[in-house]
């Protein structure tokens, strides 16, 4: 029978996108794990994945296509041995291509409809060796996510690959190996999470404005992206702030030094740090020393990482965005340094993968090369602190009785109290000053 595309949820927070461009068309063959469209989201522009094989039979939704639903019919493939022409026809009426309203596809009633499905990697990989489970990256992912382990999943993919609609049956309670079922579920559902207040009305606030004095900007994705999870932010975690000063002559002097001494390759050093490659890695050092603070909050347990997941806000055009370098407590400046411009400069196109800037167990808003002294930044869950830096600046200190000129910096984490305390809040960034201080122990 004829297979339906949908239009996929590439983050959690996802309801619909931009068809922006087909890879394939009508008549081609396509294989699981093959490219075949681009999807504009409000961070990015991501690439989709078959997950069945056949034949394209119909494109349901023309490339440029704004405003596509999650789980619309975007396309439909005819099987293997299946007139093409009749699985065209048989599902044209499913979502009409010139509308974006397509009705969403039918599922279980128990699936639940909020599962993410992100984009994977361009080729399937085979599990590791050491549980021989084969599945697709798509649904290694929505696994994941979804805390359920795959090597418990029975595949009904090609040779008993785990596909997406496998792991979508195991969320709703079936299709796992007999071993696995006779087991309860270690995943338990969130509680339902209390509804967001809403911002006024436009007549309530142009009410107060004369007529002509303004004009209308709707919002985009990415914007309401950004207040949904700034509000639930707010009105979920309760948030202390800590700050203290650091003082940056040793850093900048290591700095200097380190990007004097850089190799060159083609006539360009290969690296050159900022300050804020050294910040990152100072933050990473400081939850490294400081596990009890490299946590995350959920109503159940207590989140206990094992690396320092350091997300990194970029500034974008209408929001921004977070891309993470991940354990960045083993990488060297030079590492962190080259991982962050390649991140930045593809966040800025909106070419970002969501494993890239979706998780973090912490992160660094540096807002100081905007001449910004000090501010406080906005937890971003599931992370228990932010770490806001501000600019550095010649400022008189006192050393030995003797007033002094130092560059100094202020800096600022904001901590979710119910993870990290105020001593444990006051721990971690002294570990985070004592780095900058002494830059040398981020080099050993």
């Amino acid at each position: 029978m004829p297979i339906n595309i949908t239009m996929p949820a590439l983050s959690p927070t996802m309801e619909e996108g931009n068809l922006a461009k087909w890879l394939v068309k009508e008549g081609d063959k396509v294989s699981s794990g093959d490219v075949i469209a681009e999807i504009e989201t409000d961070k990015a522009t991501m690439e989709v994945e078959a997950v069945d094989e056949g034949t394209v039979a119909k494109l349901v939704v023309p490339a440029g296509t704004e405003g596509v639903k999650v789980n619309a019919v975007i396309a439909v493939l005819a099987a293997e041995g299946e007139d093409v022409s009749a699985a065209a026809s048989g599902n044209g009426a499913a979502a009409p291509a010139a509308k974006a309203e397509a009705a969403p596809v039918a599922k279980t009633e128990a699936a639940p409809a909020a599962v993410p499905a992100p984009v994977a990697a361009k080729a399937p990989a085979p599990a590791s060796s050491d549980n021989r489970t084969f599945a697709s990256p798509l649904a290694r992912r929505l696994a994941k996510e979804a805390g359920i382990d795959v090597a418990v999943i029975s595949g009904t993919g090609p040779h008993g690959r785990v596909v997406k609609k496998d792991v979508e049956t195991a969320a709703a309670g079936g299709g796992l190996k007999p071993a696995a079922a006779a087991a309860p579920s270690a995943a338990a559902p969130a509680p339902a999470a209390a509804p967001l207040a809403k911002g006024p009305s436009d007549e309530a606030v142009l009410k107060n404005f004369a007529e002509g004095s303004y004009e209308l900007v709707p919002h985009d994705g990415m914007r309401k992206t950004i207040a949904k999870r700034l509000q639930e932010s707010k009105q979920t975690i309760p948030h202390f702030y800590v700050s203290v000063d650091c003082e940056l002559d040793a850093l900048l002097a290591l700095r200097a030094q380190l990007n004097a001494s850089a190799p060159e390759k083609d006539g360009k050093p290969v690296y050159k740090l900022s300050v804020n490659d050294m910040v990152i890695k100072a933050m990473a050092l400081a939850l490294r020393d400081v596990p009890e603070a490299n946590v995350s909050w959920t109503e159940a347990n207590m989140v206990k990482h094992k690396h320092a997941d350091v997300g990194v806000a970029v500034s974008i055009p209408g929001g921004l965005i977070t891309p993470i370098i991940r354990s960045a407590e083993t990488k060297t400046l030079s590492a962190i340094s080259n991982e962050m411009k390649d991140l930045g400069a593809r966040a800025k196109s909106r070419k970002l993968k969501p494993e890239e800037y979706q998780g973090g167990t912490t992160a660094v808003s540096n807002m100081g090369m905007m001449g910004v002294k000090n501010f406080a930044a906005v937890v971003n869950p599931p992370h228990a602190t932010i770490l806001a830096v501000g600019a550095g600046e010649e400022r008189v200190v006192v050393k030995k009785g003797q007033m002094v000129v130092a560059n100094v910096m202020t800096v600022t984490l904001s901590t979710d109290h119910r993870a990290v305390d105020g001593a444990l809040g006051a721990e971690l960034l002294g570990a985070f000053k004592r780095y900058i201080e002494n830059p040398m122990g981020m080099l050993v």
